[in-house]
């Protein structure tokens, strides 16, 4: 069984090579001491990102990525929506290609998995340190 889903709501599934991100991810969480349980990646639009974190979070905001972690202990595993209009916008904003800001994104949601957070001093740095060593390992 395939511990890795792909899904699409209202939006076209992207193009990418599905065996080698999988391959990607399960080393990126092997690097973090990790091993992988069920992992769901949700594809969406804004609308459906604003209406998961208004009901699930009480943010009333658009966001690239949202992640339900359902992890234990070492093992990762989680449902992860992902709006690709956030995406698509937000790599027109810092200037890089959508491909590799949708990477960014998937691999994102992993790192918040293997127990990486963002929110508070210091944290926005460090989860973007891994964020480039993860991607390093995808251009390697």
């Amino acid at each position: 069984m395939n511990k890795i889903s792909w899904e699409a709501l209202n939006v076209e599934m992207p193009s990418f090579d599905v065996a080698l991100v999988e391959q990607w991810i399960e080393q990126v969480a092997r690097n973090h001491d990790r091993v992988l349980g069920p992992l769901t990646y949700i594809f969406c639009n804004d609308d459906k990102i604003l209406e998961v974190n208004r009901e699930f979070l009480q943010h009333d905001y658009y966001t690239d990525i949202i992640t339900f972690d359902y992890s234990k202990s070492r093992m990762v595993s989680g449902d992860m929506f992902i709006s690709l209009d956030t995406v698509e916008s937000n790599s027109r904003l810092v200037g890089c290609e959508y491909q590799r800001e949708l990477m960014r994104v998937i691999i994102h949601g992993l790192l918040h998995l293997c127990g990486i957070n963002d929110k508070g001093p210091g944290e926005r740095e460090i989860m973007e340190a891994h964020e480039d060593e993860a991607l390093a390992l995808l251009d390697s």
